[in-house]
């Protein structure tokens, strides 16, 4: 029998617990968990980590990402890829993540499912799932996407979508493109669907989220925008209190005006941080190719040559740290929007996401200046 490990203690710092950022608080880890969270007590452990003073977060979980560490998940649809990229996304604090596929053929797909199958069945650190962003989107709003990918599924592809098997399945898509019976089948075999690069009006997202859409995928992007007598996608998604949303906090995919006033308006807990990362974040070069295309990224600004915004050059340390920053929300719940909510959309709540006895220990520890000083996925650094 192989030994357990021997408990591990954090100490010394500010940590997020369910009451807010706590000082006088021991962080004790065994066998890959949190066993318990002691107020004032000094905890003992063989190996204790002084925190300095700094704060411990839940480890950030990013729902969409499209590479990292030089890698597109598009051209690179293998474990060795998902593996590159994820170690990429670690740097900056993501313990978790849904490797994102953009738009693609079918043979690109099922490649891409089996990776992070079989990703998951190796235990490369941090791959959850698989996100599947297209290639089901409205040719109106498609974004840097290519329309040519764009076809309405079979049941036999609807089949390979559902086909994963483990961690957690995501698709975005145009929901005025699927009846009302197929979204539910979708999302009776667990499958979580999300609306995004959509022509839908108010009223068929509204239908969409009776028929089982769970979320909207990068918020004010890519759909119809709320008007004073047309509410578009972006009213329906606002005003359903349900549904999570995902939001580019960089800078150049919203205002920050409209992130205030977007976060104001859902309940607290359905915003969720998300990067919409390309193969620059982590990697060493600023440009990259998608479908033959050449994208560059400068100044944290992801683009083709006509300005289409083509992903983001955001990590989610960043993302935390803008919308901090550039929005005004306070740490705690920056740090939950990057961590506790996207774990509970995507029903991992009980597990990821918090930092309590009985989950998982995926923790990163920020400085003051809200830069990643170390990460720990189930208490392993």
């Amino acid at each position: 029998m192989t030994a357990p490990h021997p408990p591990l203690v954090f100490r010394n710092g500010h940590v997020l617990t369910e009451r807010g950022f706590e000082r006088d608080v021991s962080v004790v880890v065994e066998d890959g968990h949190i066993v318990a969270v002691l107020h004032g007590e000094a905890a003992r452990g063989t190996q204790a980590i002084d925190l300095d003073g700094g704060y411990l977060v839940p480890g950030f979980i990013d729902t969409q990402v499209n590479g990292g560490g030089d890698v597109l998940f598009n051209d690179a649809p293998d474990v060795d890829g998902l593996r590159r990229i994820a170690a990429a996304h670690r740097r900056f604090g993501t313990t978790g993540l849904m490797p994102t596929l953009i738009s693609d053929d079918v043979a690109v797909m099922r490649r891409a499912i089996d990776a992070a199958r079989e990703a998951i069945a190796q235990g490369v650190p941090g791959i959850l799932g698989i996100h599947l962003e297209g290639p089901y989107l409205a040719e109106a709003r498609k974004g840097v996407h290519d329309p040519h990918k764009f076809h309405t599924p079979d049941t036999a592809e609807l089949d390979l979508v559902a086909s994963l098997g483990v961690g957690r399945t995501m698709v975005t898509l145009a929901p005025e493109r699927f009846s009302a019976e197929t979204l539910r089948a979708l999302t009776a075999r667990g499958v979580l669907v999300c609306a995004g690069h959509t022509a839908a009006s108010y009223e068929q997202l509204r239908d969409a989220f009776a028929a089982g859409v769970r979320g909207v995928t990068h918020l004010f992007n890519a759909m119809t925008p709320l008007q004073s007598r047309d509410p578009g996608a972006v009213g329906a998604a606002l005003e359903d209190a349900d549904s999570w949303c995902g939001l580019i906090v960089d800078g150049h995919h919203v205002h920050d005006a409209a992130l205030r006033v977007a976060i104001a308006a859902k309940p607290v807990g359905k915003m969720m941080l998300v990067t919409d990362a390309m193969p620059p974040v982590g990697g060493e070069r600023e440009d990259f190719t998608l479908y033959g295309v050449a994208m560059t990224c400068r100044d944290g600004k992801c683009a083709t040559a006509d300005g289409t915004l083509a992903g983001s050059a955001l990590d989610m340390a960043s993302a935390v740290r803008n919308t901090v920053e550039r929005v005004g929300v306070p740490l705690a719940e920056a740090c939950r929007m990057a961590s506790t909510y996207p774990a509970e959309f995507l029903g991992l709540g009980g597990e990821l996401g918090r930092i309590a006895p009985g989950y998982r220990a995926d923790l990163v520890l920020l400085d003051p200046e809200l830069r990643v000083r170390g990460s720990w996925i189930a208490g392993r650094g």
